[in-house]
């Protein structure tokens, strides 16, 4: 078994199957811009690893798979409507052009940024006590990018409650199965398990066939997608409120006991 671990990623390989974990449990897995070089790097070097046929993405601690971008980070923006910056965009295995095949393992929570992850693997294996929702509207930011990849993996009508009704509703991991979101249920804390042994399932295929059906299953979605995607960055320069706005809303949240990472004043469903 190789193991090769980073600041805020932990690769293990072993038997052509890359576990990676995403390793700031403290911070419920939220990336960082380190975090952000180094799950890039990790696809890069996938593609020229011929040990690695194909991987599994998870979160460390059983309490979140990722919540997205770290609030602590600072990004600044071109001052312009058609320019974005957004180290998000980057963190996928198909944003570094991987086609060996991905699946990801939800054990907890998963919102906002964690769907640039989750939109760009094959499938999706969850924990049943996990929840999916999507804080942007809360806070007086637009969902687009994130919205853009749950559209092409849900009902529009499920993509938009969530989407829209920001932190104050989640989707369960029973209803997340039931429209088609995760492909298999496990009990808690046992998804990255089930993972691995379908991961392992691709790997013992032949790769090039596994790569193609994987390039030609992309193909079937990639006009939509690239051309919702070229909309994103004004969306959001002309939706997002300004940062010291946000920053008050989220503020506010806090003191209430809501936000990201708490349960107690949402609906499950």
């Amino acid at each position: 078994m190789t193991v090769r671990t980073e600041i805020n990623v932990r690769t293990e390989i072993r038997d052509g199957v890359a576990l990676v974990t995403l390793d700031r449990p403290a911070r419920h897995n939220a990336v960082d811009l380190a975090t952000a070089d180094e799950l890039a790097a990790t696809w890069r070097g996938f593609r020229f690893d011929d040990t690695v046929r194909a991987a599994v993405i998870t979160g460390a601690g059983g309490r979140a798979f990722c919540t997205g971008i770290d609030r602590s980070v600072d990004v600044p923006q071109p001052p312009s409507p058609y320019s974005l910056d957004d180290p998000m965009i980057r963190i996928g295995p198909k944003a570094n052009d991987l086609w060996k095949p991905v699946v990801a393992a939800v054990d907890g929570m998963a919102c906002g940024g964690a769907f640039y992850l989750l939109g760009e693997a094959e499938f999706i294996v969850a924990s049943e006590t996990s929840t999916f929702f999507d804080p942007h509207t809360t806070y007086g930011m637009v969902s687009a990018y994130e919205a853009i990849l749950m559209a092409q993996r849900m009902p529009l009508g499920e993509v938009a409650r969530m989407s829209l009704m920001g932190t104050a509703e989640r989707l369960g991991a029973r209803r997340a199965y039931e429209i088609g979101l995760v492909s298999e249920l496990t009990g808690p804390g046992a998804a990255a398990e089930a993972a691995l042994r379908c991961a392992a399932v691709l790997a013992a295929q032949p790769t090039e066939a596994v790569q193609g059906t994987v390039r030609a299953l992309w193909a079937a979605k990639e006009a939509a997608r690239s051309q919702a995607l070229a909309q994103a960055p004004q969306l959001i320069a002309l939706g997002n409120l300004p940062p010291d706005r946000q920053a008050g809303l989220f503020a506010a949240r806090r003191r209430d006991g809501g936000g990201q990472g708490r349960g107690e004043d949402v609906r499950v469903r």
